[in-house]
Formats: C-alpha cells, sequence, structure tokens
C-alpha cells in the first residue's frame, strides 16, 4: 500500500523514533510502512490520521 507518511513526518521534523513513540509502536514497524513492506492495521491507521489531523485516504492509498 501506498503512503506519504515519510513526507508527513518530515514536514514536522520528526524522527521515525519520534513518530514511533507517538503511536506506541517500534521504530521498525514506521521504517516497514514507510517502506511499504507492512500495511497497518485499521485502528492503527486511524491512530496515524488521527496525529497528523487528516484522513485515512489522504495517507494511504492502493497501489
Amino acid at each position: 500500500m501506498k503512503n506519504s507518511l515519510r513526507e508527513l513526518r518530515a514536514q514536522r521534523g520528526w524522527s521515525q523514533t519520534d513518530l514511533a513513540e507517538r503511536l506506541n509502536v517500534s521504530r521498525q514497524t514506521v521504517n516497514a510502512i514507510e517502506n511499504e513492506r507492512y500495511d497497518p492495521s485499521l485502528p492503527l491507521a486511524f491512530q496515524i490520521a488521527k496525529l497528523f489531523d487528516c484522513t485515512i485516504e489522504a495517507i494511504f492509498s492502493a497501489d
């Protein structure tokens, strides 16, 4: 699943570790999502969208 997580995180000046702490996941999970090796669960996707104040569709899109 394509996503703009890396760009959103960079706009805020957050490291992968910073984002992971805000989402209560590991840095490796953030890295895997950013590199499109892992699709987040629906609850995690909602949490990401809420954190960045946008819709899930604005962050994630089908391949």
